[in-house]
């Protein structure tokens, strides 16, 4: 994993085609359910749709689901539009999850402690499918899949979703990087009750909160592809209410009496620990270090990436990359019904030196 680029190649840079031709939702092993992307043809996201390749499109089928994963079954209930569950029950949402990546990731055990983040899995996905793409627009328009592919997780959080996505889709090696011990801890229990998914993850404590690549990235390693979902919080007031925002939202039709309990619970954390919901400055103060730190690592790491929340922390971002002197930077918007999200990516690496990177070191 640590091979550096050959020499540049000399030939110009490839077009991409493109297709919306979207990849099967089956479940599989680690090896054989590596599903690449259609060699020169790369997705093209319809407005208001996951990504094609994304196999958690429209809605839940709850039949499948509770024959992968039975625990779900007492959560299910009859809805105005069908079989649905309570979206503010916390526990139904970890059993969704478990359904989903026992369905769709051959991930049999999988569950994480009180009050660490419970990720929406389709919109995880989405983040992956699309950083996949990123890499196919730089490799004649193929994904690059495989070990040999490596992506650096900044907070992993305690539920390793991006691993189990990325590894599943498209076979590529994970390191993931965190502050919090308790969440590196739940990580190792997941990898440990799924051996294929251990194969593929390596963790690493970051001990300095200022840092995001510092001790993390080792001398002359090389890294492909960096991804983060950052905490987007300026402090825990702001979570909070946050967190009681989304509930009144998703409480809307319940009795007033649920409504209140499920508040109260909101204001006991729910959702998500302190360093995965807010920091200092918020969104746009995290990614701004993220920038000024990943100048050091310019030459081991082809693609930086981010999620970004807030559309107008975009303009910003931009100035920031432009002052870091980044070569190429990517705006990619990702859509999950109403809900708009983006992630930016960025590289240093000039022309001459993505292509040999390419062409040497991408073999599939």
């Amino acid at each position: 994993m640590s091979r550096t680029p050959a020499k540049p190649a000399t030939h110009t840079r490839p077009r991409v085609a493109k297709t919306n031709q979207a990849a099967e939702g089956q479940a599989g092993n680690t090896r054989a359910s590596v599903r690449p992307a259609p060699a020169n043809k790369h997705a093209v996201v319809a407005k208001g749709q996951l990504h094609p390749r994304n196999p958690h499109q429209g809605r839940y089928d709850f039949t499948l689901l509770c024959q992968a994963s039975p625990a779900l079954q007492r959560f299910v209930l009859n809805g105005p539009k069908g079989a649905t569950i309570d979206f503010a029950d916390a526990a139904a949402v970890k059993a969704l999850n478990q359904a989903l990546l026992a369905h769709y990731y051959a991930i049999q055990n999988w569950d994480i402690p009180d009050g660490y983040l419970c990720p929406p899995i389709p919109g995880r996905a989405d983040y992956v499918h699309s950083l996949a793409d990123l890499l196919a627009s730089c490799h004649r328009g193929k994904v690059p899949t495989g070990a040999e592919i490596t992506v650096l997780d900044v907070g992993i959080g305690a539920n390793a979703i991006y691993p189990i996505i990325g590894h599943h889709a498209y076979g590529w090696s994970f390191i993931g990087a965190d502050i919090d011990a308790g969440a590196l801890q739940s990580v190792a229990a997941i990898c440990a009750a799924n051996p294929s998914l251990a194969a593929a993850l390596q963790c690493r404590r970051q001990p300095d909160v200022q840092q995001i690549f510092g001790n993390i990235i080792q001398p002359g390693e090389i890294i492909d592809l960096t991804l983060c979902n950052p905490p987007f919080h300026a402090s825990a007031d702001d979570a909070a209410v946050g967190s009681v925002r989304k509930l009144r939202n998703l409480n809307s039709q319940k009795p007033r009496n649920q409504q209140q309990a499920n508040l109260d619970r909101a204001r006991l954390n729910f959702g998500g620990r302190n360093n995965e919901l807010w920091c200092d400055g918020g969104e746009l103060a995290f990614i701004r270090r993220m920038i000024r730190d990943s100048q050091r690592f310019a030459a081991q790491v082809f693609w930086f990436s981010t999620l970004v929340s807030k559309g107008e922390n975009v303009a910003p971002i931009r100035k920031a990359l432009q002052a870091a002197k980044a070569v190429d930077v990517r705006v990619i918007e990702m859509t999950q019904g109403q809900k708009i999200s983006r992630l930016v990516a960025w590289t240093y690496q000039p022309l001459a030196q993505q292509q040999a990177w390419s062409q040497f070191r991408w073999r599939r």
